[in-house]
């Protein structure tokens, strides 16, 4: 029988929560952490590695976390790998509101003649998946300075990954308060260029200083290009990314359609390069 254990991460700055410790927010009772490690044990983990601090004792885990921290979940998933000894390893991000769904989707056979499985809600979820251990291995080895600020396709990309179908409601998850209060079941926007409420302060103080008219900066859209680019290329390329979007907003009007524009543009590229 096929043995699988599980790598959940949990260990990133939470910098659109305003640094705030995402695994710990509460959904449904449970912390989204708790509920991840209930999720994989359900679906066959025994050993479960969670790459950050420790963040909750009671939990039935081991605890590793990346040297130096903070460096990306391609540096957190390689520090994990030492742990794990499993034929087959689940890699996890435990910012799901209700992870139980996407990970039974990944407790199947992986196909033969595959290196691993992640869902696909019309873009391969790479921190959605189940992957053979050995062949992880062997890709995490070839990459620089153990994996830190790699993208997930620089460590998956040239493994032959099956994509498992998923509804995008069950791969989103919560990179703001705003998702918060939708998995809770609050009151949400649905203007998504509304900037999360961790960088209201800062994004009143660069308007004022730089004449700025309300909505003039969305936060929201950039950060999302930012998350694409740092998941489908590298996360340094995330910031320049920006600046380009910003550039070729301004150069061609500078109004909110023009960025929009630019940002798709961006983030167009950055699927296309994800997808080589």
């Amino acid at each position: 029988m096929v043995s699988v254990d599980a790598i959940l991460l949990a260990g990133g700055r939470g910098s659109r929560v305003g640094g705030a410790v995402k695994p710990l927010f509460e959904v449904g009772g449970s912390t989204l952490l708790a509920a991840a490690v209930a999720a994989v044990r359900a679906g066959g983990a025994r050993r479960i590695v969670v790459v950050a601090p420790v963040l909750d004792a009671s939990l039935d885990v081991e605890w590793v976390r990346e040297d130096p921290p903070f460096g990306g979940p391609v540096a957190a998933a390689v520090a994990a790998l030492d742990t794990v000894d499993a034929d087959e390893v689940y890699v996890i991000a435990c910012d799901l509101a209700a992870p139980a769904a996407p990970v039974e989707r990944l407790a199947v056979p992986l196909p033969p003649g595959t290196d691993g499985a992640c869902l696909d809600d019309g873009r391969r979820q790479w921190l959605l998946g189940r992957y053979r251990t050995a062949a992880l291995r062997a890709a995490a080895s070839a990459l620089p300075d153990a994996g830190r600020d790699a993208s997930m396709r620089a460590l998956l990309g040239g493994l032959a990954i099956a994509s498992i179908p998923a509804p995008a409601s069950e791969t989103h998850d919560i990179d703001t308060w705003d998702d918060l209060r939708r998995a809770r079941g609050g009151a949400m926007t649905e203007n998504r260029t509304l900037p999360p409420e961790a960088l209201n302060d800062w994004s009143a103080a660069l308007a004022e200083r730089f004449g700025l008219a309300d909505g003039d900066i969305p936060i929201s859209l950039i950060l999302d290009l930012a998350r694409d680019v740092a998941n489908g290329v590298a996360r340094p390329a995330a910031p320049l990314s920006a600046f380009v979007a910003g550039l070729v907003a301004g150069r061609t009007g500078g109004t909110p359609a023009d960025t929009a524009a630019a940002v798709a543009a961006v983030v167009e590229l950055a699927r296309e390069w994800e997808s080589r």
